[in-house]
């Protein structure tokens, strides 16, 4: 009997499966992936993107060129919803699309729905493609506009946030001069990055401070306008852009189609990666949370989950058991400072600013992608 394997989303997790179903074709499984966009992003590699050091293909996965490499058919389309009674998957523009097992990695995106103003004027950092988009209009307003100064407003101070404030500001000042650019940085704790040690938050605070940055902790941003942004302390900001960084949410439509999950909104799922109230769905990436262990939203867990979740998927194809997964207690983090530098994390041990280790963060980076750009074309 053939079977159909659908895949909702274009993550790492999902890319790194299609390589492998490729490598390892099932015979009698029709594959197919649904994804909005036909080039998925690396998130190793946006930062050194935003700051010039990467054209667009040098850190996208080409994804109808994985398909077709995967034996995989490909609907370029918007999941909107589940019928897991019929097992279903139902899409903005194209008739549903019918699975026997299903996987999800569709990411995240901002959580910015209860702060006014922001889903009208701010532009979130998630769904990459938009956020990319409204960065290179941005790229090409300035440029036409010569060195007319410009003030940048990122709304949170985590690690994204904070890397994303020193990747534009140095992109920014090599078109428009450094005089002319300002960043406004708002964070609503007293400190950044509080999934970071000590040491690296300070070095980083201390980083930005020393560039110019505007730092306002423990600011909690209330309001947002097309001049500029509110905080409940009274303080008002006036900018020209600005730009969302907050903790991760999910879409409505995963816990209103039945799937169990987390208060967040993300599917829970067993050590498996399989939902732990639907068998026949599985979940990777930032939109999944594991059951038994608790571990941030970053990229580098979805990258690992690539090779169990096909693992899985091919148990499940071939009615073997399951295997569990355990993810690393502690991750490497090589965050980028904007200017060929990268400053090291992990646990409570940190270093850096360095170029050694921007060229060592560069290299994992290329080393992943490779993994795409090698496919053979037929």
């Amino acid at each position: 009997m053939v079977k159909n394997l659908v895949l909702i989303g274009g993550g790492h997790s999902h890319a790194i499966a299609l390589r492998l179903f490729g490598l390892n074709p099932l015979p009698g499984v029709n594959l197919t992936l649904i994804t909005d966009c036909s080039h998925t992003p690396y998130s190793g590699m946006l930062p050194g993107h935003v700051a010039g050091f990467y054209n667009f293909d040098e850190c996208h996965i080409d994804l109808p060129h994985l398909c077709q490499f995967a034996q995989a058919q490909i609907y370029i389309d918007r999941a909107i919803g589940l019928d897991l009674e019929n097992n279903r998957v139902l899409c903005a523009d194209r008739p549903a699309v019918t699975f026997d097992l299903l996987s999800i990695d569709i990411g995240s995106t901002p959580a910015k729905i209860s702060v006014p103003g922001a889903a009208e004027y701010a532009i979130p950092a998630k769904p990459v493609p938009q956020f990319l988009q409204a960065w290179n209009q941005l790229l090409s307003e300035i440029t036409i506009a010569g060195t007319k100064p410009i003030i940048i407003a990122i709304v949170g101070g985590g690690a994204g946030g904070v890397e994303l404030a020193l990747t534009m500001q140095q992109r920014l000042r090599k078109v428009i001069g450094r005089e002319n650019v300002k960043i406004h940085l708002f964070h609503r704790s007293r400190e950044l990055m509080n999934s970071h040690n000590l040491w690296v938050r300070q070095r980083l605070e201390k980083i930005l401070l020393q560039r110019g940055i505007q730092l306002h902790l423990q600011e909690n941003v209330c309001e947002v306008k097309s001049g500029g942004v509110r905080c409940e302390s009274g303080l008002t900001v006036e900018c020209d852009r600005i730009f969302w960084v907050t903790q991760a949410s999910a879409p409505s439509w995963l816990g209103e189609s039945g799937l169990t999950t987390d208060s967040s909104g993300f599917i829970l799922v067993e050590d498996t990666l399989r939902s732990v109230s639907h068998g026949q769905v599985f979940a990777a990436g930032d939109i999944a949370t594991m059951k038994n262990y608790q571990r941030p939203k970053a990229g580098v867990f979805a990258v690992r989950q690539g090779k169990p979740l096909f693992e899985n998927l091919q148990q499940m194809l071939l009615s073997k058991p399951l295997q569990p997964y355990r993810p690393q207690q502690e991750i490497l983090g090589l965050i980028g400072t904007g200017d060929g530098r990268a400053i090291a994390s992990r646990g409570n041990w940190g270093c850096g600013p360095s170029k050694l280790l921007w060229v060592w963060k560069d290299y994992i980076d290329r080393k992943f992608m490779r993994l795409f750009g090698d496919l053979p074309r037929t």
